[in-house]
């Protein structure tokens, strides 16, 4: 089970946008990245095609797994996420900071 998901609000630890939370947007769990929304925003040049304008665009640059972390639901802070298992026999994950259930 992986411990951040696309919908997540997280935290960015380290960077540039360190203390920005935004959500996950899309997980490339092989390369150890993640796109955040409105975090890492770079410009890129792009040609102009029958279907979009051309010009300078900001869009969001994928992140680095380890300089995020999941935002507590309580408070907002960053917080370590557990796996356990409901009393329904499913895992969920749970914030460790708070104990709350992340996506139960």
């Amino acid at each position: 089970m992986q411990k951040i998901k696309k919908g997540d609000n997280v935290v960015v630890l380290v960077g540039k946008d360190k203390g920005r939370s935004g959500e996950v947007l899309q997980v490339m769990p092989k390369e150890g990245k993640a796109v955040v929304g409105g975090i890492n925003m770079v410009k890129r040049h792009q040609r102009q095609s029958a279907g979009q304008d051309g010009g300078i665009i900001s869009k969001e640059a994928p992140i680095q797994l380890s300089n995020i972390a999941v935002a507590d639901p309580k408070d907002g802070k960053a917080t370590r996420v557990g796996i356990k298992i409901a009393e329904d026999g499913r895992k969920v994950r749970f914030a460790k900071r708070s104990g709350d259930l992340i996506d139960g």
